[in-house]
């Protein structure tokens, strides 16, 4: 079985809690870091450009995702250029529609032939991958993010579709894919399997880290052991 130092596949921890982040920066497994508008409201921030600088006070050195959160593509455009001046470290995240269905690509295109390091989010169909790549500058550092884990959500192997886009990825110098939405550990194996660039991983799924590679024997019987103690501890009686 592979190990972790076997990995090929960068691994960026998905979140926007500050302590977590901080302490991540210093795991040399993660290089990367990525947020969006939906976490940083369940870890409670308020101030948008408040949290952003100061995070990247200390994260100086690894790849960062910002995301814009307008739904007109001008207002969108303004967010990512501001959001882009934060930091040479800084990719701004811009999804692939807006709520209209209207496609991204104008704009995407603008951004990245003016520079921005971009990351495209919510991708889930291969013809969207075509799409964006399409727009992107060939020179300008992107990411392309498909949403592999929800696209298992629909009952869909991820895997085929991974594959095909990341022959679309790999016809640009200097843009990466990456698995987005991971369900579950095996995910990062697959995805570094399939030679996908980056995978997004949670802090659930940072945590199931120390399992790879577990005698799985000893790990049936510590499952063993967690029944019988919770049974003990409800005081349960037949």
């Amino acid at each position: 079985m592979m190990t972790l130092s076997d990995l090929r596949i960068k691994i960026f921890a998905d979140g926007a809690e500050k302590r977590t982040m901080l302490e991540l920066l210093q795991n040399p497994l993660i290089q990367g870091f990525t947020t969006n508008p939906t976490l940083m409201r369940k870890a409670g921030v308020s101030d948008y450009e408040s949290f952003a600088r100061d995070i990247l006070r200390e994260i100086r050195n690894h790849p960062i995702s910002f995301e814009v959160f307008a739904d007109e593509f001008s207002e969108m455009e303004r967010q990512a250029h501001k959001i882009a001046s934060w930091g040479k470290n800084v990719f701004v995240k811009v999804p692939v529609t807006n709520t209209r269905r209207e496609p991204a690509l104008d704009l995407i295109c603008r951004l990245s032939q003016k520079g921005i390091q971009l990351n495209v989010t919510a991708l889930l169909a291969l013809d969207q991958v075509r799409d964006v790549c399409s727009a992107l500058r060939k020179d300008v550092p992107a990411y392309v993010s498909v949403f592999a884990g929800r696209i298992a959500d629909t009952g869909r192997d991820p895997l085929p579709l991974m594959t095909a886009a990341l022959e679309y990825t790999r016809m640009l110098d200097r843009t990466e894919l990456i698995w987005a939405s991971p369900r579950e550990l095996l995910n990062v194996f697959q995805a570094d399997a399939m030679g996908c660039d980056v995978i997004t991983v949670t802090g659930d799924i940072l945590k199931k880290l120390s399992l790879v590679g577990k005698d799985l024997h000893q790990y049936s019987l510590e499952t063993v052991a967690m029944f019988y103690e919770d049974a003990q501890s409800s005081g349960f009686t037949l």
